[in-house]
Formats: structure tokens, C-alpha cells, sequence
């Protein structure tokens, strides 16, 4: 992703998602983000080609391709990466605070993705994604809501701070999500993407916690990762057996394109960690 397109898809999110006002200038804005918009399709396209092939022979049949899709946990694209090990035994305080920052930077509201893929479901699939929306929402309880839980150890651990850039990778990621989510036509792309994050992000935040833990980092602050280490497997296991399955067994036509979304989401991940183990230069250490 070229910086140019970073930036021009930050634009795009801002323009979409920002509440705002009518304003004398629409025709304009309305022309700029029509092209913006055009610029991204071209680049989840150019994603979605990368993936095709791998996809095409996924199984229709329900289980079956939910049991392919649960495999991805294991033998997916970035799963199993030394970094989080080395993150959880040998990272400094430095170091962890700047994957945190790539972390905060990444993540574009997993509460209003699920919201914006729910629109039009089938039944099924958005009570389920109600259900979890609901969860990330501290259902209704403001200090459970999980995103304000992830700012409050970025304001603690006074990560803005960090003269760093963002790496380009993490926000790739951070795009194609929420390209995936605000098009329609990426629906069940959306699908396989979020349900993905909620199938692999245990284990990692697993390892996180515990690298935060042995840098002495309070449990109140903390508590995003410690929470996702566990909830997230009960997530996982009902977004595969409540949206994933059903959507499969109604139209099997639909299991490459949730595969798609998947594939993207952990090939954006796995060149994330590629990123991160570079500028951190954990390589002498991973060998060890």
C-alpha cells in the first residue's frame, strides 16, 4: 500500500464514518468520496486476487466448511508467529508499548464493523452478530464496553506519545476491514474477516496478557487483552455455529467468499507480524 492510498483510505473512513453536518459543498464531497471510494474497491480487488485461487475449492457443505474454516486457526496464514511467544517472554517495556501503538492504531471499532455487517441478514446471523455486538458493547454496562477499555491502556500507558509511525501494514489491516464492512458488496467477505479475528485472537491476546503481566502492568489496565483471551473463544465458536454455518447450509455459493474474507483478513495480519518482528529485531532472540 502506497502512502498516498493510506492516506486516501483514511480520508474515505473519516468521511464515511465521522458523524457530521450538511454542508454548502456536498456536490464536491460527494464527488471526492465517489472517487475514494473507487480507489479502495480497486484495492480489496486487488486483495480478493491474491486469495481466489486458494479459495475456490473450500467445501460447501456446512460442516465441513466450518470444520476448514476452524482449521485456520492453526494452519492459517500468520498463525503460530514466534513474535507473540518472544512478546510474551522477552519484549521490554519499550518494545511492547510500540506494538501497542500498531495495535490501537489497527483496530477501527470491531463493535461498528459487526453493526455495519449485521444490515439486512438473514435472521439467524443477526441475532447472533447482535449477540456479539452486544458483548463489545459491555452489554450496556460503560466500563465493559471493550473499545473505550483498549483507550484507557493507551492513555495509561501513554502510548501517543510514541514519536514512531504507524506502519504501513497495520493500516492496511485497519483499511481493508473497514472496506470490507462499509460495502455491501463485501457482505460475507465481512463475514469471514470478522469471524476470523474472533476464531485467532485468543491465543495472541493470551500471550499479550502475559507479556503486559511480567512487565508489571496492573490487571485494570490489562483487562482488553485478559478479556479477549478468553471471550473470544466463546465468540468464535457461536459466530461458526450461528453465522457462518447457516449462511453456508442456505447458500453454499457463499462459503469462497466468506473464505476470501478470512484469507485477507490473516494475509494482512501475517505481514503485520513480518513488520513488527523486523522493526523490533527479534530475530537473535526468536533464534535463542
Amino acid at each position: 500500500m502506497s502512502a498516498q492510498l493510506k492516506l486516501k483510505l483514511a480520508q474515505l473512513n473519516r468521511l464515511r464514518f465521522a458523524p457530521s453536518r450538511p454542508d454548502a459543498g456536498w456536490q464536491v464531497s460527494l464527488e471526492e468520496e465517489a472517487e475514494l471510494h473507487r480507489l479502495e474497491v480497486a484495492w480489496i480487488e486487488n486483495k480478493r486476487s491474491q486469495v481466489v485461487h486458494s479459495v475456490r475449492d473450500v467445501p460447501r457443505d456446512p460442516t465441513a466448511f466450518v470444520a476448514w474454516f476452524e482449521a485456520l486457526k492453526v494452519d492459517g496464514p500468520g498463525q503460530g508467529d514466534r513474535f507473540f511467544p518472544w512478546l510474551a517472554e522477552h519484549a521490554t517495556l519499550d518494545q511492547m508499548k510500540w506494538f501497542l501503538r500498531q495495535e490501537v492504531a489497527v483496530e477501527t471499532g470491531f463493535d461498528d464493523l459487526v453493526a455495519l455487517t449485521q444490515v439486512r441478514m438473514p435472521e439467524q446471523a443477526k441475532l447472533q452478530l447482535a449477540a456479539n455486538y452486544w458483548d463489545q458493547m459491555g452489554r450496556g454496562y460503560r466500563g465493559g464496553m471493550h473499545g473505550p477499555m483498549l483507550s484507557r491502556m493507551a492513555a495509561e500507558l501513554d502510548l501517543a506519545s510514541i514519536p514512531d509511525e504507524i506502519v504501513w501494514e497495520s493500516t492496511a489491516l485497519g483499511n481493508l476491514l473497514a472496506g470490507l464492512a462499509a460495502n455491501r458488496r463485501y457482505a460475507y467477505q465481512s463475514i469471514g474477516a470478522l469471524g476470523v479475528v474472533e476464531l485467532t485472537a485468543p491465543g495472541r491476546a493470551k500471550l499479550v496478557n502475559a507479556g503486559l503481566e511480567r512487565l508489571g502492568i496492573a490487571p485494570a489496565t490489562r483487562q482488553y487483552y485478559a478479556l479477549h483471551a478468553r471471550l473470544d473463544v466463546k465468540h468464535s465458536e457461536a459466530w461458526n455455529r450461528e453465522v457462518v454455518a447457516p449462511l453456508v447450509s442456505q447458500d453454499p455459493s457463499l462459503a469462497p467468499l466468506i473464505a476470501e474474507g478470512a484469507l485477507m483478513r490473516l494475509e494482512a495480519g501475517a505481514a503485520c507480524f513480518e513488520r513488527y518482528r523486523r522493526e523490533l529485531r527479534t530475530d537473535h532472540a526468536l533464534a535463542a
